[in-house]
C-alpha cells in the first residue's frame, strides 16, 4: 500500500498520463506520430530532481514537467499542451485511489472468508445475548460472526461503488471546457489507465467523489471498532468468553505479570477515530470556490495516503484477531447459568398470554417471581413452578420444556441460510 503513495508511483502516472496524451493527440493527427513515438520512447524524470526544482518554482507539475522534458528534448513542446496541472494530478489521483481501493478489497474478501469459517465453527456455541449489557436471551456465538459476516458483505459492495466513483479521469483544460484540446483526448487517456471521463468537470474532479471514498473508509473501519470492542467486552476477566491470541514471550503489564490485554483491538478502535475524523475533512473539500481553489489539495496529500494505508494496516490486524482468536465456550455456557434460568421470563410471559390472559397481568405474574431470583439468585425455574397462580395453567413438563435451551437456537440454521452461510 505504501508504494501506491510513493513520491515515485505519483510521477509514474503523471508521466503515463502526459504520455497518453501525446499518443492521442498523434492518433488525430494534431501531433507527428514521431514525436508520440520519441516522446514515449525519451520521457522519464528523477524526483530527487523534481523536488528540488519545486523547491524553486514552488510548483509540483511545473517541477515536474521541466524535468521530464530535459530527458525528451525538442519533441517536449508538444508535452502539456491543452492541459492543466490537474488533468494530470486529478486523473493520477484517482488511479492511485483506485489501486489503493482494490488492494483493501483484498483484506475485506479475506476477513469475510474468516468471519464465514468461524461462524460455521461456532454455529451452535450457546452463548448469552446481552442488551444495555444486560443479559437477555441466549443466542450463539455463530451467529455473532454471521452478524459480522453480513456487514463485510456490505462493506464490500460499498467499497465495490467507491472504486467505481473514484474511478474517473480529466483531461479537460483550465476550466473543464476542452478549449484547447478534443474530448477524444480524454476518452483515449481515461480508457487506457482504467478509468472512465468525468461527465463534467471544472478544473478539478469533483470532491464528493472523493468524500464517498473516504466516508467509506471510514465506515469500514467504524465496522472494525464495532468487532474489537465486542471482543474488548468479551475479554473481561469476569466474562472471559473470549480473547486475543497470547503469543509466547508475550507481556501483558509492566507492572503486573499475570496481564492478559486487548491490545490490538484497543488499537484498532482507537484507529478508527482517526479515519472518522479525515473522512469529515474530505466533506470540508466539497465545498471549493468557483472552478476550482486549492484549498483541498494540502488536505488531500494527508488523509488520502494516510487513511487507506490505516485501514490497511486495521484490517491485517483484524484478520490476524478472528484469525486465531481464542474462544470459551465452557465460560459462555457458565454465563448463561448465572442469572439461574432468568433469560427464559419471556417464553413463559408469552405462555401465559397464550392462555388467555392479558399481557399486564402476564407480566407481573412473570415479574414477581423473576425479582425474587435477582435477590436469592435462587433458580427461576424453582419459583415458578412453586407459584400456584402461574401453575394452574401449566404441568411442571411444560415449564421444563419452556426452559430448554435448544429452543432458543431452532432458527439459527434458516438464518444462516438467509445470509449466506448455508451447507
Amino acid at each position: 500500500m505504501g508504494a501506491i503513495w510513493s513520491t515515485e508511483n505519483k510521477f509514474r502516472k503523471w508521466m503515463e498520463i502526459e504520455i497518453l496524451a501525446c499518443e492521442a493527440r498523434a492518433e488525430m493527427g494534431e501531433i507527428p506520430v514521431s514525436a508520440a513515438k520519441n516522446i514515449r520512447e525519451r520521457a522519464n524524470f528523477e524526483a530527487d530532481t523534481v523536488l528540488e526544482i519545486e523547491n524553486t518554482v514552488k510548483h509540483d507539475v511545473i517541477a515536474f514537467l521541466t524535468n521530464m522534458n530535459s530527458y525528451i528534448g525538442e519533441d517536449s513542446r508538444f508535452v502539456h499542451q491543452g492541459m492543466t496541472s490537474s488533468d494530470i494530478l486529478d486523473t493520477g489521483l484517482s488511479v492511485q485511489m483506485a489501486e489503493a481501493g482494490k488492494l483493501l478489497m483484498q483484506d475485506l474478501i479475506r476477513l469475510r472468508d474468516i468471519l464465514a469459517r468461524r461462524a460455521k465453527e461456532f454455529k451452535f456455541t450457546l452463548q448469552i445475548g446481552r442488551t444495555h449489557g444486560i443479559h437477555a436471551e441466549p443466542v450463539t456465538f455463530g451467529l455473532k460472526f454471521a452478524l459480522w459476516f453480513d456487514e463485510t458483505r456490505r462493506n464490500i459492495e460499498r467499497l465495490q461503488h467507491a472504486i467505481d466513483t473514484i474511478s474517473v479521469g480529466k483531461i479537460s483544460g483550465a476550466v473543464g471546457t476542452f478549449e484547447h484540446l478534443s474530448p477524444k483526448v480524454e476518452e483515449y487517456v481515461c480508457e487506457k489507465l482504467g478509468l472512465k471521463p468525468a461527465p463534467v468537470s471544472t478544473q478539478i474532479i469533483q470532491r464528493d467523489r472523493h468524500a464517498e471514498f473516504m466516508s467509506t473508509l471510514a465506515v469500514i473501519a467504524s465496522s472494525l471498532e464495532k468487532f474489537a470492542t465486542e471482543i474488548r467486552h468479551l475479554q473481561k476477566t469476569e466474562v472471559l468468553e473470549a480473547e486475543e491470541f497470547f503469543s509466547k514471550g508475550q507481556k501483558g503489564s509492566s507492572a503486573m505479570p499475570h496481564k492478559r490485554n486487548p491490545i490490538v483491538c484497543e488499537r484498532i478502535a482507537g484507529l478508527a477515530r482517526i479515519l472518522r475524523g479525515n473522512a469529515l475533512a474530505a466533506l470540508e473539500n466539497v465545498s471549493l470556490w468557483h472552478e476550482r481553489d486549492i484549498s483541498h489539495s494540502s488536505v488531500e496529500r494527508v488523509i488520502i495516503p494516510d487513511s487507506t494505508i490505516l485501514l490497511d494496516y486495521m484490517l491485517h490486524l483484524m484478520n490476524d484477531v478472528l484469525d486465531k482468536l481464542i474462544v470459551y465456550p465452557d465460560n459462555m455456557q457458565r454465563n448463561i447459568d448465572i442469572t439461574h434460568g432468568l433469560t427464559f421470563s419471556q417464553t413463559l410471559l408469552i405462555a401465559l398470554t397464550n392462555k388467555g390472559l392479558s399481557r399486564e397481568a402476564s407480566y407481573l405474574m412473570v415479574q414477581r417471581n423473576a425479582m425474587k431470583t435477582w435477590e436469592t439468585r435462587r433458580p427461576f425455574i424453582d419459583y415458578v413452578l412453586e407459584d400456584g397462580e402461574i401453575m394452574q395453567y401449566f404441568t411442571k413438563s411444560e415449564i421444563e420444556t419452556m426452559f430448554d435451551l435448544k429452543k432458543s437456537i431452532r432458527n439459527v440454521d434458516y438464518i444462516f441460510q438467509r445470509v449466506g452461510l448455508g451447507d
